[in-house]
């Protein structure tokens, strides 16, 4: 039984629904073409955001019925990665919006839940925020009719864009952390500085004040507290969802920046390419080596083993982060269509899962976002590439999110079967 939302009814007969990775294509097309100097301009996304916007991919998760696309996750995961491909900043705004736009199905009651994507599908928001707990957090007072939420956030994701905030903040008088929905357009809201970050510069990210802004009952979402026995384990998912966005966006930096080194190898040594692509011999990262694209006269000629061995180790481990998060994806989607008869060691494992597929995916962003750059050689250095992009944008990510938290809960999970406690990605 669906839970939530979590599961769309089948459109009417005769009704198709789009092909959501398609239209995510052409839209990673048409942003391939002028990325770099876009990202290297650093403004807020506002057409970018309306591009997404008018395809209807902010609203692919909400279920036909309320008005979106009707999508599933793995659908998502595609789009996403498509988008992170050929442009990684907005494809971290994206897959921030996806997580918290369905927050509501993990943590408040399906009456809210539902309510609150209609909502956000009639007004085709953006959601932007974070609810992770690595930043002092915000305060809830409560008033007669609601609350009044205080305090600041050096960074949030998607300020500078989003229709709707959602935050982490602890009620005052009890400390337990709720996550709570908020229209930036209220005068107490005031995005400041902060989004000077090297990486993910068109993530619109900042930092924001909130000076007793009203929060109305209803716009509480739910707990967040790590506390045993106070979310389900179906709330847990929240977690492990949040995970599988950051592995999908890892991925799609390390596929697009591969896909770009490829590009400009094959560019390179074309006879028809701009002198400008053509680097000289001594930007080769191997002087003495033939390229690894260049067909002699009589057929292909001696292929740099050096270049090809280090393309096809960067392949094999992007392919292999894909197929894990495709495993922990297929555990997620059980795990939901469970929905409250989920247990807490099917949790547990859900989670561990995500977690390994997380950190195989950032190393393997990481990794390949460095060593894909030395078969380009020094050439690689150059601004009008914008190569740099692609490391800059995983490891601003990485830092926020370091592998070693995942590894650790995946190692004590194998070691003593203890369970990953409930946290959500940056």
């Amino acid at each position: 039984m669906p839970v939530n939302g979590e599961n769309a009814t089948p459109p009417p007969a005769g009704h198709e629904r789009p092909d959501w990775p398609h239209i995510a294509r052409e839209i990673a097309d048409d942003l391939a073409t002028d990325a770099v100097v876009r990202e290297q301009a650093g403004k807020a996304p506002l057409d970018e955001v309306a591009r997404l916007r008018e395809a209807g991919l902010l609203a692919l998760l909400v279920p036909a019925e309320r008005g979106g696309g009707g999508a599933d996750w793995r659908t998502a995961h595609a789009v996403l990665r498509t988008v992170t491909a050929a442009d990684g900043a907005l494809g971290h705004l994206l897959g921030n919006h996806y997580f918290l736009s369905t927050s509501a199905r993990h943590l408040a009651s399906p009456a809210r839940a539902e309510r609150v994507e209609r909502q956000s599908a009639a007004g085709q928001w953006c959601w932007g925020g974070g609810i992770a707990g690595r930043e002092p957090p915000l305060t809830l007072v409560p008033t007669s009719d609601g609350y009044l939420l205080g305090g600041s956030r050096r960074h949030v994701t998607g300020v500078a864009v989003a229709d709707r905030l959602a935050v982490r903040a602890v009620r005052s008088g009890t400390d337990e952390p709720l996550a709570v929905l908020v229209d930036p357009a209220h005068p107490g809201v005031t995005a400041g500085g902060g989004g000077d970050t090297f990486g993910q510069r068109l993530a619109a990210g900042g930092a924001v004040e909130f000076d007793e802004v009203p929060v109305a009952a209803d716009d509480v979402l739910g707990s967040l507290s790590p506390d045993e026995g106070i979310l389900s384990p179906y709330a847990c998912l929240a977690a492990p969802t949040a995970r599988l966005v950051s592995a999908q966006f890892c991925l799609g930096v390390a596929e697009g920046l591969l896909a770009e080194v490829r590009e400009y190898e094959r560019l390179a040594d074309s006879p028809w390419a701009e002198p400008a692509w053509r680097p000289p011999a001594a930007g080769r990262p191997w002087p003495d080596a033939v390229h690894p694209w260049r067909d002699g006269p009589d057929g292909p000629e001696r292929r740099d083993p050096y270049a090809v061995a280090l393309y096809g180790e960067l392949a094999v481990a992007v392919r292999a982060a894909a197929a894990l998060a495709d495993q922990a994806l297929g555990a997620l989607e059980a795990g939901l269509a469970r929905g409250e008869d989920l247990d807490d060691d099917e949790c547990a494992e859900i989670a561990v899962l995500a977690g390994a597929a997380e950190a195989a995916a950032a190393r393997a962003a990481q990794d390949g976002a460095t060593r894909a750059l030395d078969v380009v050689g020094a050439d690689a250095a150059a601004a009008r590439h914008g190569f740099d992009r692609f490391w800059r944008d995983a490891r601003t990510h990485t830092l926020r999110e370091p592998v070693a938290h995942r590894l650790r809960e995946v190692g004590d999970y194998f070691l003593h079967g203890s369970h990953p406690p409930f946290t959500l990605p940056a």
